[in-house]
């Protein structure tokens, strides 16, 4: 059965430059915004919209992390501002889980202020519960906040 965890964030930059980074610019933005956690993300396929492929490669001094994470945008409307990455290979289905999808929707608040839906759909291989959705909406938020202060401080 599929779980879904859900948050939202205000974040203090535009819709514009927000979704420009997590879709355009996603892979060059990732390594810069957790430069501790992720070493590179190489474009498999596609030129980052619907279909594209990206593996995420991290830092691996954490021997509780996953090496990669291979992710494959399968949602991405412009109009909505909405997009989705599912986890296809590595990271989080290594970790027990069978499917495991992030959903990013922004709408604009005012002019440099954006709301983030963020929702987490994941399924697991056993029939425990998991903490890690939970887990993962917190590094999610975080990642927003460190996104928020790089893009802020002029996205170089």
């Amino acid at each position: 059965m599929i779980e879904e965890v859900k948050t939202q964030a205000k974040v203090g930059v535009g819709l514009n430059s927000l979704w420009k980074a997590l879709t355009k610019e996603l892979r060059f933005v990732v390594p810069k915004v957790l430069p501790n956690m992720v070493k590179d993300v190489e474009l498999i396929e596609g030129d980052g919209g619907l279909g594209t492929l990206l593996l995420f490669n991290f830092f691996s001094g954490d021997v509780s992390v996953a090496a990669y994470q291979k992710e494959e945008v399968v949602e991405l409307d412009e109009s909505l501002h909405r997009i989705a990455l599912q986890v296809l290979e590595g990271g989080h289905l290594n970790k027990g889980f069978s499917f495991y999808k992030t959903i990013f929707q922004l709408t604009a608040i005012a002019e440099q202020e954006t709301l983030v839906d963020v929702t987490v759909s994941s399924e697991t291989e056993t029939d425990q519960e998991s903490i890690m959705p939970s887990k993962t909406i917190e590094a999610t938020l975080e990642f927003l906040k460190c996104l928020e202060t790089y893009i802020m401080n002029g996205a170089s």
